[in-house]
């Protein structure tokens, strides 16, 4: 079967002498594994639409039965420059990919995972990082995974709640102690859920600190007992 499909690199590595194997997710056919043939040789035509974060137009070659298709050819979209130019823009674009790597099932398609990952890199290109765009990122994904929160908890404000969810990532810009104070505890949201959901922890919180930003905050918060599916 050979079909064509747009879709986002989320992980790429060499593969034998001089091919490479990526992970792309598409709109129409969710997350996929793909070979391509021969890119790591001078003479590799697809190399430019196999490096991470490029959106394009991907034409596929998948076997009968086959659970790792081949990337025959495509147009490039976007590559996202200056989320490549900056270190903290290409760590949280690392992390972004690394969620959809994690929580997402292979061949199961999601126009709204889709539109929320091409959504977080294209703000991220345009707009650069702000303190909430990771939160704001995971509690989105997190609903369209099936495991979002139908209300918010800890005492976090409605309004702040909806503006995580559905606001521009670039208009999450929060200065009063009160909104602070609920990002800090949505991060807090993201971390124990991260962390009761994987079996194995990410790889780029460190970069992004997530791992630290609630240590020196003054948040008595319970333990959010579950998550809604």
């Amino acid at each position: 079967m050979i079909f064509t499909d747009q879709g986002i690199v989320l992980f790429c590595q060499p593969f034998r002498e001089a091919d490479r194997i990526i992970s792309v997710y598409t709109r129409e056919h969710g997350r996929l594994h793909l070979r391509v043939p021969g890119v790591l040789r001078q003479s590799g035509k697809l190399k430019a639409l196999s490096e991470l974060f490029v959106c394009g137009d991907l034409r596929i070659y998948v076997k009968r039965g086959g659970v790792v298709g081949t990337l025959t050819g495509g147009k490039i979209h976007c590559i996202f420059p200056a989320v490549r130019g900056d270190l903290k823009r290409l760590m949280l674009a690392f992390h972004f990919c690394e969620l959809f790597m994690r929580l997402t099932p292979l061949h199961q398609p999601s126009e709204g995972k889709f539109q929320l990952l091409y959504q977080a890199l294209t703000e991220l290109d345009a707009s650069g990082a702000n303190a909430a765009f990771q939160a704001a990122f995971t509690l989105r994904l997190m609903k369209l995974a099936g495991f979002g929160l139908d209300h918010p908890v800890l005492q976090i404000a409605t309004d702040f709640w909806d503006k995580m969810h559905n606001s521009r990532f670039a208009d999450l810009q929060f200065t009063e102690p009160e909104d602070l104070l609920s990002l800090a505890k949505s991060n807090n949201v993201c971390r124990r859920f991260l962390n009761q959901y994987l079996t194995y922890p990410l790889h780029t919180t460190a970069g992004i600190g997530l791992k630290e930003d609630m240590a020196h905050e003054d948040v008595s918060v319970p333990v959010v007992e579950s998550f809604v599916h």
